[in-house]
């Protein structure tokens, strides 16, 4: 087991070593944007007061810094990425989500719903789970030694009445991003489509997969293929670095690629025994700069 765990780290880090090679090269820096459109946040609800996920070089860390929990699932993927594309839109630190929640959550792709477990009281959650939290990132290798910790909201204001979805609140309800925070947004936007991210939106593995994707197609100059291992230590949260637990996570990484292909039709990728192929492929641009 021992062994084992050993060479998969190493491919590991080798995976991880092409890629910080080839983003130097293309001049894309900040790994905190790269942590923003991946798998940063767990898929489902956990216990712990820090989320913490090793890939090699890079350590990523969620702390809950209020006490109501880590943010889980769909929602916040969904929500940074609305928060990216509204931070580089407006260049501004302070950002209002309108005046309906019904309007607002429109944009996420949501059908307001009441109840306990219906999509207002999901949602208010996952966002004040979301601005509560704080992020690190460090990255550590023999050469360099990086490290990044940023608190997503320095102040958040929600006054939607959840049992009046479509009536507009006296104030309105905005966030105001840490400067940090903002400031890594604007600086390195990992930008995706929010058109495709709500049609994706019923699975996380998907949505990171497709964030992970596009920020990949953004500076990918040359046929690079991944250990399929590598990806495992970096989507497979809760699938055991096992023969068994690598062939269950490769399943699950194919079902995610065939809901990915008719929102991202041009991406390519071969899908080999050993390792997922990414070939040269061009954003979506186009669909980017409408949906921004």
């Amino acid at each position: 087991m021992g062994r084992a765990k050993k060479d998969v780290d190493k491919l590991v880090l080798e995976a991880l070593s092409i890629e910080a090679e080839a983003a130097q090269e293309a001049g894309v820096s900040g790994y905190m944007a790269r942590v923003l459109t991946q798998a940063a946040i767990p898929h489902s609800s956990v216990k712990d007061r820090i989320f913490q996920r090793s890939n090699g070089v890079v350590t990523v860390t969620l702390s809950d810094t209020a006490g109501i929990g880590l943010p889980f699932g769909s929602y916040p993927r969904l929500l940074l990425a609305w928060i990216t594309a509204e931070a580089v839109k407006t260049r501004d630190p302070l950002l209002e989500f309108g005046p309906t929640l019904s309007g607002f959550m429109a944009e996420l792709g949501l059908l307001p719903t009441g109840g306990r477990w219906g999509t207002i009281h999901r949602l208010r959650d996952q966002m004040t789970r979301l601005f509560s939290c704080a992020i690190s990132c460090r990255y550590s290798d023999e050469h360099i030694e990086q490290g990044s910790q940023l608190l997503v909201a320095r102040d958040y204001n929600l006054w939607w009445d959840p049992k009046k979805p479509d009536q507009a609140a006296l104030w309105g309800s905005t966030v105001r991003l840490s400067s940090d925070f903002f400031n890594e947004l604007v600086d390195h936007p990992a930008l995706v489509s929010m058109r495709a991210l709500r049609k994706l939106k019923q699975s996380p593995m998907s949505l990171d997969i497709y964030c992970y994707l596009v920020y990949r197609y953004s500076y990918l100059k040359r046929k690079t293929s991944i250990p399929w291992e590598a990806l495992q230590s970096q989507f497979g949260a809760g699938y055991p670095l096992t023969v068994d637990g690598l062939r269950d996570f490769k399943k699950r990484f194919r079902q995610a690629l065939e809901r990915i292909r008719p929102v991202f039709p041009g991406a390519r990728f071969e899908l080999e025994r050993n390792a997922f192929t990414l070939l040269p492929s061009r954003t979506p641009a186009n669909q980017l700069a409408l949906d921004l």
